[in-house]
């Protein structure tokens, strides 16, 4: 099969790799019908992580080609959309909500999901099916839904967003854009959304932004307190991960609000003095998409939602250099894949 390669910082390639088979008979091979680069692709791409012919992706859909001899939950022929972190879905961090922090977890795009098969691990807890083959046009918001939608939704989720809440959301990647949609749909009463970028502020307002604020830092801090009163949000989502990020949100919350933060961290140090006398609740980390991926499926399936719009560029598999480079220097929000 075709597969993406990132041999060092800046280097990707498409290349001839073994077909994956089946190891554990809680396996399943998924022919990718979709797949895409991720925002936390580029910190290795960008040499902020440390990268060696390491195989890439993590988001996937595709129809089912063969099973182990244990899986039940999903069959030969079947549409699937799964998770980046593999769950057996029965322990009881599974049961608690976490799947993401199964106790039997691993990391689904070990195999690279940029690629033309997957093998992914325990498939009975992994993958969801949809109702049928889904239209052409569905396809790419249930591939949103295998990570960056299910993480927004976290996000909104873990920042307590509701009917008379304002939301603020730190972020404008693909992952912010769909918790501004997610914050929408939970209810919230106003969303502001911090953007400096005029194509990511219209997808924001079509998401259901109603407020936009493209200053950053200290800035952006007091622009959000002098739209709510002095106050701050009630809820805030942080969808980047760098220390200006995280503490721009912790800032922008009111006492007894709630940060959500979802974005990757790299070099985040708190100051536990601020921390502690801010009042606010703080909760997030790797998204448990699988809690959330039937509801979603449903919501996409119904036409209700419509998060594939966060990819703006497709190409074919073996363009994927280009993806990452378009995505790293703000060409793309999103690069679908079609192996």
């Amino acid at each position: 099969m075709q597969g993406t390669i990132m041999y060092a910082p800046g280097d990707v390639r498409v290349e001839e790799r073994p077909d994956p088979v089946i190891v554990h008979d809680t396996d399943a091979i998924v022919r990718l019908t979709a797949t895409c680069v991720c925002g936390s692709d580029l910190w290795p791409y960008r040499g902020i992580e440390p990268v060696d012919h390491q195989p890439m992706g993590h988001e996937y859909v595709g129809v089912v080609e063969e099973i182990g001899a244990d899986v039940r939950n999903v069959r030969v022929g079947d549409f699937v959309i799964g998770s980046f972190m593999a769950s057996d879905n029965t322990c009881e961090v599974c049961l608690g909500g976490y799947q993401s922090r199964c106790v039997h977890g691993e990391f689904a795009g070990a195999g690279g999901a940029q690629s033309e098969l997957l093998r992914v691990p325990l498939a009975d807890g992994t993958l969801v099916a949809t109702p049928g083959m889904p239209d052409a046009d569905l396809v790419p918001s249930l591939l949103a839904a295998s990570d960056v939608l299910g993480t927004g939704w976290f996000g909104a989720v873990a920042a307590q967003t509701g009917p008379g809440k304002t939301v603020a959301v730190v972020g404008d990647g693909a992952v912010g854009l769909l918790a501004v949609l997610a914050a929408k749909h939970l209810g919230a009463e106003r969303i502001i959304a911090m953007s400096r970028h005029e194509s990511r502020q219209e997808l924001a307002r079509e998401f259901g932004a109603t407020d936009i604020v493209s200053e950053r830092g200290e800035d952006g801090v007091a622009r959000i307190k002098s739209l709510t009163g002095g106050f701050g949000a009630h809820s805030v989502i942080e969808a980047v991960g760098t220390q200006e990020s995280m503490m721009q949100a912790i800032r922008a919350t009111r006492p007894g609000g709630h940060v959500g933060y979802v974005g990757v961290s790299h070099g985040v140090e708190l100051p536990g003095e601020e921390l502690f006398f801010s009042g606010v609740h703080f909760h997030g980390g790797p998204a448990p998409v699988r809690r959330f991926l039937p509801e979603l499926i449903d919501l996409i399936w119904n036409r209700v939602i419509d998060p594939g719009k966060v990819f703006d560029l497709t190409l074919p598999l073996s363009e994927a250099a280009e993806g990452y480079r378009a995505m790293d220097q703000r060409r793309a929000i999103k690069v679908l894949l079609q192996p």
